[in-house]
């Protein structure tokens, strides 16, 4: 896919956001994060209760198959996410994406396009901020619309899908991003110890 293509699917999955509550009761939490080593992508994922207690883990490697383009992170980490996501034998009724959703300059980052992808309640959690500014309540305003929320010092809440930005900073501030927290040192160890091979 060519980034000229990329963008315009962005437009289209954009329109497809669903940014209203469409879930039941939260039981099973799924965080999903990526690493990097030169062209391999090392995907974890990883289910927890509604009490950070583990049920699941997954590891996926993967060959990359673009460079990071900022907004455009889709194309580098979608496909190992959807490996990974693969691979669990369990459900879970809401996924934590480390990147982005709405609070993007065309409105679809990662977590939009994974979330609509596979139709999952999904919420983005970003470490840094990709576009936007934020106000002194700690919203996150581009061209005049709120597009996500600053949670804590470095990590930025925004609409995946099937979520509104009111519930998402709620289920964050009551559940925290332990599945999130998780996949990403996960992520790193593969990383890591595929990194000694021989």
């Amino acid at each position: 896919m060519t980034y000229s293509d990329a963008i315009k699917l962005q437009k289209e999955i954009a329109k497809k956001v669903a940014t209203e509550d469409d879930f039941g009761k939260i039981n099973h939490i799924c965080g999903v994060d990526v690493a990097y080593n030169g062209h391999t992508a090392y995907c974890s994922a990883v289910v927890t209760d509604r009490n950070s207690q583990l049920l699941e883990s997954v590891n996926a490697e993967t060959p990359t198959t673009h460079p990071y383009v900022p907004g455009l992170l889709m194309l580098r980490e979608a496909e190992p996410i959807f490996h990974a996501l693969r691979l669990l034998k369990s459900d879970y009724d809401l996924l934590l994406v480390d990147g982005h959703g709405l609070l993007h300059p065309r409105k679809c980052g990662l977590a939009c396009y994974v979330g609509v992808t596979l139709d999952k309640p999904t919420i983005g959690v970003a470490k840094s901020r990709l576009c936007g500014t934020v106000r002194p309540d700690g919203f996150v305003q581009l061209r005049g619309e709120i597009l996500g929320y600053l949670i804590s010092k470095k990590l930025y809440v925004s609409v995946g899908h099937r979520v509104s930005l009111k519930t998402a900073i709620a289920i964050l501030k009551e559940f925290g991003t332990e599945p999130l927290r998780l996949a990403d040192i996960n992520s790193k160890i593969q990383k890591r110890r595929k990194g000694l091979r021989p």
